[in-house]
C-alpha cells in the first residue's frame, strides 16, 4: 500500500493536478486518493469519481469490443471548460487505473501523460 500512496503523491505533484487517485475499474473501489485542496476537490469526491469513471472504462471497453478494436486503451481524456480529467489504464496492474483531475489553465496535458506513464511503471501492486 505504501507504493500506492507514493504513486498518488507523485501524480498529485504533476503541474496543475488538483486531485489524484488510483482505482480498480472492475469493482469501482478506490485504492487511494489525495487532493491539493480538500474544499475544491475532496477525497470523497475522488472516491465517487473512481466509481463513476470505472463505468466509463467499462463502457469504452464495450465500445472497443463492439467495433472489433483489439488495441488496449491507454488513456481516456475528458475536457471541461476549466478542467481536464485524465484516466490512465495501468498496463502493469490488471484492472487498475489512475485518475487525475487537473486545472486546465495550469496543466500541460502532454507532460502530464508522460509523467503519469513514468509513475505507472513504478507502481507495485
Amino acid at each position: 500500500m505504501d507504493n500506492i500512496q507514493e504513486s498518488i503523491q507523485s501524480a498529485l505533484s504533476i503541474d496543475g493536478t488538483i486531485g489524484a487517485a488510483i482505482g480498480d475499474w472492475g469493482t469501482g473501489f478506490s485504492l487511494g486518493q489525495a487532493s491539493r485542496n480538500e474544499q475544491a476537490f475532496s477525497t470523497s469526491k475522488l472516491e465517487q469519481a473512481i466509481a463513476l469513471n470505472a463505468e466509463v472504462i467499462k463502457a469504452k471497453n464495450r465500445a472497443r469490443e463492439g467495433l472489433a478494436i483489439t488495441s488496449p486503451i491507454e488513456d481516456i481524456l475528458i475536457t471541461l471548460q476549466d478542467q481536464y480529467h485524465l484516466i490512465r489504464i495501468c498496463a502493469m496492474a490488471e484492472g487498475v487505473f489512475f485518475y487525475l483531475a487537473m486545472d486546465r489553465e495550469k496543466a500541460n496535458l502532454g507532460l502530464a501523460r508522460i509523467k503519469l506513464r513514468q509513475i505507472e511503471q513504478n507502481l507495485q501492486m
